[in-house]
């Protein structure tokens, strides 16, 4: 049987499942090919395959995930992230080569939520003298 790693990535309200296998390279996102789930975002897929490349492990394992919430540049970052994440289960090793990019940082900046009597999270209403 081969080895199969799982592994969680998050970026602001993003989930991204991923579960890595030895394989020849495919990346399946949501049931599609990297390039129809990201259609023609070619820098967003440069950074969804940045873990892959670092590793030099593009043509030799499979990925398959299922992201959720957020837009898709957050669920791309997701994504990285869970990937990372899975590379290091897989492998001891490439924690040396993935940290120091900051690829296993969860990004934890969120919306901030809306106060009342505010316009939004801290624009007041404009003043009117008279």
């Amino acid at each position: 049987m081969a080895k199969q790693v799982y592994a969680t990535g998050r970026r602001k309200t993003s989930i991204a499942k991923v579960w890595l296998t030895p394989g020849t390279g495919k990346v399946i996102v949501n049931g599609q090919n990297l390039d129809s789930w990201l259609g023609g975002h070619e820098a967003i897929k440069l950074r969804v395959m940045q873990p892959l490349k670092l590793t030099k492990q593009e043509e030799s394992v499979d990925i398959r995930a299922t992201t959720l919430g957020g837009g898709y540049s957050a669920q791309a970052d997701a994504l990285r992230h869970g990937i990372s994440r899975a590379l290091v289960n897989f492998e001891e090793n490439f924690r040396t080569i993935i940290k120091p990019h900051g690829l296993l940082t969860r990004d934890a900046r969120k919306v901030e939520r809306k106060k009342y009597g505010k316009k939004k999270a801290r624009r007041s209403p404009q003043f009117s003298k008279r």
